[in-house]
């Protein structure tokens, strides 16, 4: 049997076994052409097609992805870990999002009149052509369709680069989109290197690129597209805060956090990481947040009653665990887990840290796993001071009984969004993105599926 590496395929491991399940090779400069030619070509039929039309499109995938779902979710929870329960709810809030931008999204792509006297003069949204997507593993087919369904219906193609580790996932979608009557060129997926990627970049075909990943891949994918004058939208990483305040309702707060920081095995790039407590309540918040954390299940991810399944990739369960220790040596206190087990599973336990300041790892990083950091804080001012200490900015959750204090202070936090008595969550109906190293641009709502448009004025009879 003929040995396959890392640098000849993308490999798919199953990170609760170790066992590989798919090797998939990666696709010549040739393939590569031939799949940019089709999204070129496609995209020249599909951007004049009615846009009512491309939206029945999307309602066929809904309705695929439902039929398809416990496919798509064992896949999923085969290739990056997340428990099966978990998986099968991304496939069905795929569905719901396909079915909402065909019922509201052509209204947002409608020609928008000015203040010119005798509407004159109008914007149209025009696409702008195939866009290169380049995307993560953590939610293998959400991340996709967050940017696909509305750039797609907007007349856009695009081309997808998944993350090698759930090539299975990808490949599963495009049948997917297959089967769901999508014409030739308006989604390709491509299996390339990076270099095939900084390729794709560079070359006319594509319009604009999207990606979703780290601040190292934003900065790299970034420059490129600068380079290339082309568009592109970021959606990087966060470490992002939830504050309680002393008139918090505790029981809602710690549900929240709970599941803010622990679903997808804590591998969320809008999740609940550094939770800043005033300290009139740290403790009282603390013992109930430690009780409510060592009941989750860790296990088998396709077992029902699993909650917290193995992190995706062996070499981030090792650099979660280095951050988790690098701060405990800076003074934390370890409160609950914190321990590798022994086994073949990527498995890292819910673990809570206590007593992080400032100046501590845990809290200046992003620790993308199951680890939450405690930090106390003085009053709501200072609350406020340490959630926007960070150089990241994607979301912050705010609990308080004062709403008018929670409308005040959300003026003065630095992120792109902010979720009030309830965990921050990604939604069609608002936009979703960061500032600071989160990256930059929109996704969702109607900013979706105008960022990847021309926004042309059409001036009619200016004499």
């Amino acid at each position: 049997m003929t040995s396959v590496s890392s640098h000849t395929h993308a490999l798919s491991i199953n990170p609760a076994t170790g066992e590989r399940i798919g090797a998939y090779p990666y696709q010549s400069d040739v393939a590569l052409d031939a799949a940019l030619e089709r999204a070129r070509h496609g995209f020249g039929q599909w951007r004049r097609l009615d846009v009512a039309n491309r939206a029945g499109y999307l309602v066929a995938l809904a309705q695929v992805l439902r039929d398809s779902s416990e496919a798509l979710a064992r896949m999923i929870t085969q290739e990056m870990g997340k428990p099966l329960a978990q998986a099968r709810g991304e496939i069905e809030k795929c569905a719901q999002l396909c079915l909402w931008y065909a019922e509201h999204g052509p209204a947002m792509l409608a020609p928008e009149a000015t203040l010119v006297e005798h509407h004159k003069a109008r914007i149209e949204y025009r696409p702008l052509g195939p866009i290169l997507a380049v995307m993560p593993w953590n939610f293998p087919i959400w991340q996709v369709l967050r940017g696909a369904v509305p750039a797609l219906l907007a007349g856009n193609t695009y081309v997808l680069k998944h993350a090698p580790n759930v090539m299975g996932s990808a490949y599963l979608l495009l049948e997917a989109m297959h089967k769901a009557g999508f014409p030739e060129g308006v989604f390709e997926l491509v299996n390339v290197t990076p270099d095939g990627v900084s390729r794709a970049i560079a070359d006319p075909r594509i319009a604009a690129v999207t990606l979703t990943g780290s601040v190292r891949a934003g900065i790299a994918i970034g420059a490129q597209a600068g380079a290339a004058l082309k568009k592109c939208v970021l959606e990087l990483g966060g470490s992002d805060p939830f504050i309680v305040l002393d008139d918090a309702d505790l029981d809602e707060a710690v549900k929240a956090a709970v599941v803010g920081r622990y679903q997808n095995t804590g591998q969320v790039c809008a999740a609940a990481k550094r939770l800043i407590v005033e300290q009139g309540v740290v403790e009282e918040f603390t013992r109930r947040f430690v009780e409510a954390t060592r009941a989750l299940v860790m296990g088998d991810p396709l077992a029902n009653d699993t909650y917290i399944g193995p992190m995706a990739r062996f070499d981030l369960r090792d650099e979660l665990h280095q951050q988790v220790e690098a701060t405990l040596a800076e003074g934390a206190s370890l409160l609950l887990g914190g321990v590798k087990p022994a086994g073949a599973g990527n498995y890292y336990p819910p673990t809570v840290l206590a007593g992080v300041t400032d100046q501590m790892t845990s809290f200046k990083e992003e620790l993308f796993g199951p680890v939450a950091s405690i930090i106390t804080a003085r009053d709501a001012q200072h609350a406020l001071e340490l959630a926007n200490d960070s150089e990241f900015g994607l979301t912050a959750t705010l609990f308080t009984a004062d709403l008018e204090r929670a409308r005040q202070m959300t003026d003065e936090l630095e992120t792109g969004g902010v979720f009030i008595n309830g965990y921050s969550a990604s939604d069609p109906r608002v936009t979703f993105g960061g500032v600071k190293k989160s990256g930059f641009g929109r996704e969702l709502s109607h900013f979706g599926v105008r960022e990847f448009c021309n926004a042309q004025t059409v001036w009619l009879d200016r004499r």
